[in-house]
């Protein structure tokens, strides 16, 4: 399923340029937070693998927004 642009009057650019959020750069980057990230970014190849494993051809080649990459694209990336 493609989203047309009539659907795009519907939803926010932004939501669709950022679906979950710009980032929010701490005001105080610490060791703790640090460490946060060095492990999600670690945990991260395999949370998508698992993610992705299971979808189909079709959902693989889902566009997020018009004019915008599949998720097979965005995972490729």
């Amino acid at each position: 399923m493609h989203l047309s642009f009539a659907n795009l009057n519907m939803m926010n650019l932004e939501q669709l340029k950022y679906p979950i959020g710009k980032f929010e750069k701490p005001e105080k980057i610490t060791k703790d937070i640090l460490s946060t990230w060095v492990s999600q970014i670690s945990a991260f190849p395999k949370r998508l693998t698992e993610e992705v494993q299971t979808l189909t051809d079709e959902q693989l080649d889902t566009k997020y927004r018009p004019d915008g990459w599949s998720l097979r694209q965005v995972v490729h990336h």
